[in-house]
C-alpha cells in the first residue's frame, strides 16, 4: 500500500485562513473632547494664542537679552532671556509669552502668558495684569483677549463680580457652599474659580496693592485653577489682579465652563481618563 507523504513542518495548516495578525485599527490623530476646563492646551499654548492675536491685528516683537564675552562671536552669545511681546494697535494692552524667562509660579506651575493693560499712553505702568500657566485651554485665553481687544478703555471697571459667577453657573457650575457670592466649582469638583486674596507678585496699578495692611476685600482678585485629583497637583492655574474688569474675567469664565467640545491631538496625562472623546474626521 502506498504511503502518503506527510506535509513538511511549517506548512499552512489552514490555507484558507491567513496567519498574519489583523491590521490594527486606525487610531484617530485628533479628537473632539470635553469638558473644556480639563482638556489642556494641546501642547500649542503659544501658537493658539499668538494666532488669535495676529487675527486681532496685534503686533509681535521678540525681545532677546544675552551676554557676550569680549571677542566672542555673536552666534556664541549666551541668551539669558527671550520674550515675545504682542501689542495691540492702540498700545494700551499687551500680552507677553514669558515661559522661556523663568517666570514665577502659580500653584507650582510656571507662568506662560502675562496679559496687561494701561489707562493711557502717558503711563508706562500697567493698570492690571493677568497670568496664565500652561494647560489653560487656548480657546479660553483667546476669548479673554478678544473681549479685551473689543474694549475702548481696557482698564475701565465694568459690572460687578456676579458677572463671573453668572457666566459659569449658566453652564452648570455650582456656587461655593461656604461663599456662594465669591466662588464656584464645576460639577466634578475638579476646577474652581474664586474671588479672594491674590498671590504674591501679582502686579496691579491700584495703590492699595502696595499696602500690606490694606483690607483684604480691596485686594481681592479672581483666581481659577484645575486640580483633577485633590492633593495631587494642579493641571493649570490663572490669576487676575484686583483691577481686572469683571466683564473680562467673565469672558474667560464663560469659555472655560463651556460645554462645547474642543479639538485636541495631545491630552493631559492627569485628565486623559476623565475626558469624553469623539474622533475628529
Amino acid at each position: 500500500m502506498a504511503t502518503q507523504r506527510p506535509q513538511a513542518l511549517g506548512g499552512p495548516l489552514h490555507p484558507d485562513f491567513p496567519i498574519d495578525p489583523p491590521a490594527p485599527a486606525v487610531v484617530p490623530s485628533a479628537y473632539w473632547v470635553g469638558p473644556r476646563h480639563l482638556a489642556g492646551d494641546d501642547g500649542r499654548f503659544y501658537d493658539a494664542v499668538a494666532d488669535s492675536l495676529a487675527d486681532l491685528g496685534w503686533t509681535s516683537l521678540t525681545l532677546v537679552r544675552g551676554r557676550q564675552e569680549p571677542g566672542e562671536a555673536p552666534e556664541d552669545r549666551q541668551i539669558l532671556r527671550s520674550t515675545v511681546l504682542h501689542i495691540s494697535p492702540d498700545s494700551l494692552r499687551w500680552a507677553q509669552w514669558v515661559l522661556p524667562d523663568e517666570p514665577f509660579h502659580l500653584g507650582n506651575l510656571p507662568i506662560a502668558w502675562q496679559v496687561s493693560a494701561r489707562t493711557d499712553l502717558r503711563s508706562p505702568l500697567a493698570q492690571w495684569s493677568a497670568y496664565f500657566t500652561p494647560d489653560v485651554p487656548g480657546e479660553t485665553l483667546a476669548c479673554f483677549l478678544a473681549a479685551l481687544d473689543s474694549r475702548d478703555q481696557p482698564a475701565l471697571p465694568c459690572g460687578g463680580h456676579e458677572l463671573v459667577l453668572d457666566a459659569v453657573t449658566a453652564h452648570g457650575w455650582l456656587r461655593d457652599v461656604d461663599q456662594p457670592g465669591r466662588g464656584a466649582v464645576d460639577p466634578t469638583f475638579a476646577s474652581h474659580i474664586r474671588l479672594g486674596e491674590v498671590p504674591p507678585l501679582i502686579q496691579d496699578g491700584d495703590p492699595l496693592a502696595l499696602v500690606a495692611e490694606a483690607d483684604e476685600a480691596a485686594l481681592a482678585g479672581w483666581q481659577a485653577w484645575a486640580e483633577p485629583v485633590f492633593g495631587a497637583g494642579y493641571l493649570w492655574a490663572a490669576s487676575f489682579s484686583s483691577s481686572v474688569p469683571h466683564d473680562l474675567v467673565a469672558a474667560f469664565a464663560s469659555s472655560l465652563s463651556s460645554s462645547a467640545p474642543v479639538l485636541r491631538r495631545v491630552l493631559p496625562e492627569s485628565t486623559r481618563d476623565r475626558l469624553l472623546r469623539a474622533p475628529a474626521s
